[in-house]
């Protein structure tokens, strides 16, 4: 791989990772200092420092080496990730306290701590709804121009021009809408309804299960077998006002969400594959690839970045934001904290999840990388024979 390929690959995956995880922050960041509490340190990246500011509050501005992610350590804080720090907290006098982190009530705490998922799903909101304002979405005509021969749509009755209306009483704009259902369908039937020379008439086909190969990889998603319109006027751009923008951001939002839980249930039935995940390595070849297609793929790659590092943020592992309103949510109930040596143990178990997690992605990551160089190899030596 040449000098100049990296570059284009890590330079925008850099600079697209550090503004989300600048806007993450930032959500811990504000509410932290809304609520009283003083911050020492806000860090881009892990790792040796490159450059640091001091503010007129005392919190360090970090940039370091390592530009995998970021936190803020809050007064109290043991380290990055806020893990408290129980000896310094118990030798603290009250005042000092009262400025920490794990001296507020828990209501704060939860908060301050769900402010960074929540920043993360506010900028993704501002980057759909204003991508679709301005820039708007391609809109392919839902009409069936092919029929797969012995595929489900031909079982289910489908003809060459039926005009798609609504799958499951959602309306049908956009090829793509349909896409996106069955991409979030088990198989069951589907309740179409199409336009047939000005005729309703529904169909009830079964979607079989599909491999399609993604930027990221193989992806299952299920199909009916028909094909949308290649022809001229089939397809435009769509531009929306700000009111049906701001729908449809939410309308993103909530798909990708329902994408990764999708996701996350077809691991637990085995209808999906871990061979599916991808890491920063394969996010950094995608990312390059988007920034050479122009600056709104890339915008829109921010957008949907954010909401999976906000969503996944909130997953139940201690160690990431979803652990400790785990633990809080604890703490309403029981009326108390949990005791610090289950909050000990649950980190470590956080700290092994989430390692084992990066370390397994990567190894796809690296994998897929091996096997694509060794199949271009291949392919050139057949072709240069």
């Amino acid at each position: 791989m040449s000098l100049y390929s990296v570059f284009i690959n890590v330079v925008p995956y850099v600079c697209l990772l550090l503004v989300i995880v600048l806007v993450h922050e930032l959500g811990h960041f504000l509410v932290g200092r809304w609520c009283g509490v003083k911050v020492d340190a806000f860090s881009l990246g892990f790792g040796p420092e490159i450059a640091h500011y001091v503010d007129r509050k005392g919190t360090r501005w970090r940039l370091a080496a390592l530009p995998l992610g970021g936190y803020v350590k809050f007064h109290g804080d043991a380290n990055g990730a806020s893990a408290p720090d129980a000896e310094g907290l118990s030798a603290m006098p009250t005042a000092e306290r009262a400025v920490t982190l794990h001296g507020q009530n828990v209501w704060r705490r939860i908060a301050i701590v769900a402010a960074g998922p929540a920043a993360n799903m506010i900028f993704a909101f501002v980057v759909f709804a204003s991508l679709f304002h301005f820039n708007g979405r391609v809109v392919v005509r839902p009409e069936v121009m092919t029929v797969v021969a012995g595929g489900p749509a031909e079982n289910a009755g489908f003809q060459k021009k039926d005009i798609i209306k609504s799958v499951d009483g959602t309306p049908i704009e956009s090829f793509e809408d349909m896409q996106r259902i069955l991409l979030l369908s088990d198989g069951a039937p589907l309740n179409v309804v199409v336009d047939r020379a000005g005729t309703p008439v529904t169909l009830t086909p079964l979607p079989l299960p599909h491999t399609q190969q993604t930027p990221f990889g193989p992806m299952r998603t299920m199909m009916i077998g028909v094909q949308a319109p290649n022809v001229a006027g089939a397809m435009w751009m769509q531009t929306y006002g700000w009111a049906e923008s701001s729908r449809m951001a939410v309308s993103e939002i909530s798909f990708r969400i329902q994408t990764i839980l999708h996701f996350f249930k077809g691991l637990a039935v085995g209808t999906a594959s871990t061979d599916e995940l991808s890491g920063p390595i394969r996010i950094a070849q995608v990312t390059g690839i988007l920034a050479q297609e122009g600056l709104i793929p890339l915008v829109y790659l921010a957008g949907v970045l954010s909401v999976s590092i906000g969503f996944l943020n909130l997953l139940p592992i201690p160690m990431l934001d979803g652990g400790y309103l785990m633990f809080f949510a604890f703490e309403v109930i029981r009326g108390k904290e949990l005791p610090k040596r289950a909050q000990e143990v649950g980190y470590r178990i956080g700290l092994t999840v989430v390692a084992s997690l990066m370390i397994f992605v990567a190894y796809n990551d690296i994998a897929r990388t091996y096997q694509s160089i060794v199949q271009a190899r291949a392919t050139q030596t057949t072709t240069n024979k």
